[in-house]
């Protein structure tokens, strides 16, 4: 019960949040279900039909004039005579009137009422070069015949020229009718004429008859298909033809601020437009936008509010975190360091109570408190330095320096604390010497303490630790293997953070700041190098430090100051 009671206190905060959210989520989810309902049955799903009916009205006309005009236009070649290939002969009227007499035929036996003219352009000899020439279809007479006066001459010559230059080139071309619209007054439909080689020998044509389309051809289509989709409320529905510039050719009354829908013509009447609405619809429409508005306004201030408990929550969940982290500093701190005092304590009070006699001892209990004065020193350093690392104010000193004394010098430094713990460290150096290394001498032997220490503390029942110094393609590697408990996978990555410790085991069980790695690693890079680990839970790890050589020493002196290997072996701790 008390478990539950702590887990209640500690999680008060996350309980109340999900108090306030819960409810919030279920009114958005009901009122995101509302909206989508209405979005879907209504006005969406009515837009929708809207610019399908549009599109068929389209789409129906289009192929009404395109039927039609493949139906009108498609005459064989044989209704041109006297000519070369393209080239009719001779250029009088009277030559190509009777050239095309077989297309005044074709077009006496058409019947397509949406045409005001029926034309063919022929190209014929003038003067020694091919010369185009519009003739018009002319009832009265059954014939076709020249009219340079004629409205829409000269929209003919523009939409003519290109097919004119494939005549005269005998070009080989798709038989497909095609809408042309140069002379907004002027809408025409061509076709090429061509030999049984596909080759293009005229061009025939029409002009659209726009008054009859607007009266007949367009109110059919559109009370056709409105029947057809919206068989309940047809009445209700209003369609406007505009032009480009948005002027009425036919319908009612619908702007652009009203239309639900529109849509434009693909083969013809490129420049117009259908629009269309419902009369009952617009009051609906005004009255789910508010909707929406209002159901956005809200949902946005409820996300704001969600945010702020978010943040609320993260922000407390962080300083509960650091607030953890700092009492665990403190407490692992004052681990450390009680440890070393109490055995400076209690050696200090062996001296001065005279328990102690022999010089030898006296000299060994003096290296004991001078080991444990070095390692709460070394304490105290780790917690200065990272202080300074954070605040950005650290500095180094590098110097040329001879890595193997330093570290024979570090393991000499940290051989009592090896013989309080009963350790064997198996030091392994190059036969050759190793040229000056730019180091911070200090700063290298706090990062090598660092590692030996750790080293120490997660050995476990194993006390055999394994230093090697190596030169390998220009850098200088100091490796640090213990055959201790090893670590995981996965806090391989985070064992160089600040204050992370690994969880498991008898690595949970041993005390420390939490500072040496990270500390160790700012070190290393600050002089260029890099630091890894290798570790398998269960047998041990190995620490490295890579320091990049300075080219310009490479092959400089450097005194010995250590034996290719050697190896250092400390019994117990005699307390007496």
């Amino acid at each position: 019960m008390e478990k539950l009671r702590a887990l209640i206190k500690r999680r008060s905060l996350l309980a109340g949040t999900l108090a306030v959210l819960f409810p919030l989520l279920i009114i958005i989810f009901l009122q995101y279900r509302s909206l989508v309902t209405i979005d879907r049955t209504l006005p969406a799903y009515r837009k929708e039909v809207m610019r399908e009916y549009l599109s068929s009205v389209s789409r129906d006309i289009a192929d009404f004039y395109r039927s039609n005009a493949e139906r009108v236009l498609s005459m064989p070649s044989s209704a041109i005579t006297e000519r070369s290939g393209g080239i009719v002969k001779g250029a009088s009227e009277a030559d190509l009137t009777k050239a095309t007499a077989g297309v005044a035929a074709w077009f006496k036996q058409a019947e397509f009422v949406g045409a005001k003219k029926y034309f063919v352009t022929v190209v014929a000899e003038y003067q020694g070069a091919g010369r185009s020439a519009a003739l018009f279809y002319n009832p009265t007479r059954s014939a076709m015949e020249l009219d340079p006066e004629a409205p829409a001459w000269r929209a003919i010559q523009v939409a003519s020229a290109p097919y004119v230059l494939y005549i005269r080139s005998s070009a080989v071309i798709a038989p497909w009718p095609m809408g042309i619209v140069r002379d907004p007054m002027h809408p025409l439909i061509v076709k090429p004429i061509l030999d049984e080689g596909g080759k293009i020998i005229a061009l025939a044509g029409l002009e659209v008859d726009e008054p009859y389309c607007l009266e007949q051809v367009m109110p059919a289509a559109i009370e056709r298909h409105a029947r057809e989709f919206f068989p309940d409320e047809y009445q209700d529905l209003v369609v406007a033809v505009k032009d480009d510039e948005g002027e009425p050719l036919l319908g009612g009354d619908v702007t652009e601020e009203t239309a639900e829908a529109r849509t434009g013509f693909d083969f013809i009447f490129q420049r117009w437009q259908l629009q269309a609405r419902l009369r009952q619809m617009t009051e609906a429409q005004w009255a789910r936008r508010n909707f929406i508005i209002n159901l956005s306004l809200w949902g946005l201030m409820t996300l704001f509010l969600i945010g702020g408990i978010a943040m609320t929550l993260r922000t407390a969940s962080r300083a509960m975190k650091l607030s953890q982290m700092k009492s665990d500093f403190v407490s692992n701190v004052s681990h450390e360091l009680r440890t070393p005092l109490a055995s400076i304590r209690v050696f200090g009070e062996f001296l001065k109570l005279g328990r102690v006699k022999d010089d030898a001892k006296m000299r060994e209990y003096g290296e004991y408190i001078e080991s444990e004065s070095r390692r709460l020193t070394q304490i105290i350093n780790n917690i200065l330095d990272f202080s300074r690392i954070e605040s950005g104010q650290k500095s180094y000193q590098f110097l040329p320096t001879d890595i193997g004394e330093a570290v024979a010098d570090t393991l000499k430094m940290f051989e009592v604390r090896l013989k309080q713990s009963g350790f064997v460290i198996d030091f392994e150096a190059p036969a050759a010497p190793l040229p000056r290394v730019e180091i911070d001498a200090d700063a290298i032997t706090q990062a090598l303490v660092n590692l030996l220490d750790n080293a120490v503390k997660y050995s476990g029942s194993s006390k055999i630790i394994e230093v090697r110094l190596a030169h390998e393609q220009g850098w200088v590697s100091i490796s640090v293997t213990d055959r201790g408990v090893g670590i995981p996978d996965e806090d391989r990555e985070r064992i160089f953070e600040r204050s992370h410790r690994v969880s498991t085991g008898l690595v949970h069980d041993v005390k420390g700041s939490g500072l040496g790695l990270a500390i160790v690693k700012h070190i290393v890079e600050a002089h260029g190098g890099k630091v890894a680990v290798q570790s398998e839970p269960g047998n041990g790890s190995t620490f490295t430090i890579r320091l990049p050589m300075n080219a310009d020493n490479a092959a400089g002196p450097t005194r010995e100051a250590s034996l290719p290997r050697a190896t250092f072996v400390h019994g117990g701790t005699d307390n007496t």
